[in-house]
C-alpha cells in the first residue's frame, strides 16, 4: 500500500471508530508507531482535523466528512462474495438491509465494475440445508437492543415446546450449529441464557434500559460456557 492510500485508509479507520490508538493503527496497516505519528502529522498538514485524547487515542473531529466512498474491485467483490451467505443464513430483516446496502455499493461503481460484480454473483453459491428455516425477522431488532442496552420482551419456546415470556438483556449474538443464538441475561431465570432465535415466537423491543449494570463481555461468556 502506498502512502496516499494508507493516509486515506487511516482517515476511514478513524471515522469508523470513536478512538483508535497509535498501536491499533500500526497493527492494522502493518507499520511502526513512529510512522503512525508521521502520518497523523501529514493528515493535519493537509487540513484533516485529527484530535487526540489521552488514554483513548486519535479521532477525527466531529463535522468532518470524506468525499463519497469509492470501492475497489476487490472490496466490491468481497461484499458480493458474502451475499449468498447472508441470504442463506440471516433472517428476513438482515437480508433486506444487506440487499439495500449492496445496492448502494453498486450505485457508486463504474459500469465495468458492476459487470464484474454481477459475474462474481453468478459464480458463487451457498447451499442452505433444508432443515434451516430463517423465516423470522428479529436479528436487526436484537442488534439494536444490544447497542442501545434496552430490554427485549421475548416469547420463547424451549425444546419441550413450552412457551414463556422473558425480559432479556441481550449481550450478543452467536452463530453456531446452523442457528443464530441470542445470548442475554434472563430476568426470569436470573442468569445468562442461550436463546435460539428460531424458537422466538414473538419479540418486543422496548425502550426500557438495562437494569443490570455489570454484564460480562460476550467473549467471556463464550469461554465460560462453550470453552471457545
Amino acid at each position: 500500500m502506498n502512502r496516499v492510500d494508507r493516509l486515506m485508509g487511516i482517515v476511514t479507520a478513524l471515522q469508523s471508530k470513536k478512538h483508535l490508538s497509535a498501536e491499533a493503527i500500526a497493527q492494522r496497516f502493518e507499520i511502526s508507531v513512529r510512522t503512525v505519528y508521521r502520518d497523523i502529522r501529514a493528515l493535519d498538514e493537509i487540513g484533516i482535523p485529527v484530535g487526540f485524547e489521552p488514554g483513548r487515542g486519535y479521532f477525527v473531529m466531529q463535522g468532518y466528512f470524506l468525499p463519497p466512498v469509492v470501492f475497489s474491485n476487490e472490496e466490491a467483490n468481497a461484499l458480493s462474495l458474502m451475499e449468498p451467505l447472508v441470504m442463506r443464513f440471516a433472517d428476513q430483516g438482515i437480508r433486506r438491509h444487506y440487499a439495500s446496502a449492496l445496492n448502494k455499493v453498486k450505485a457508486v461503481l463504474k459500469t465495468a465494475e458492476k459487470d464484474k460484480m454481477e459475474q462474481m454473483h453468478e459464480s458463487v453459491q451457498a447451499l442452505r440445508p433444508s432443515c434451516l428455516q430463517n423465516d423470522y425477522d428479529f436479528l436487526a431488532e436484537i442488534q439494536t437492543a444490544i447497542v442501545n442496552k434496552t430490554i427485549l420482551k421475548v416469547h420463547y419456546e424451549n425444546a419441550a415446546q413450552e412457551v414463556s415470556c422473558r425480559d432479556v438483556e441481550a449481550i450478543g449474538l452467536i452463530f453456531y450449529s446452523l442457528n443464530w443464538h441470542l445470548i442475554g441475561w434472563c430476568w426470569k431465570r436470573e442468569e445468562y441464557r442461550d436463546f435460539r432465535v428460531s424458537r422466538i415466537q414473538k419479540l418486543l423491543a422496548t425502550t426500557e434500559p438495562f437494569r443490570k449494570q455489570d454484564h460480562i463481555p460476550l467473549s467471556e461468556y463464550q469461554v465460560e460456557v462453550y470453552k471457545w
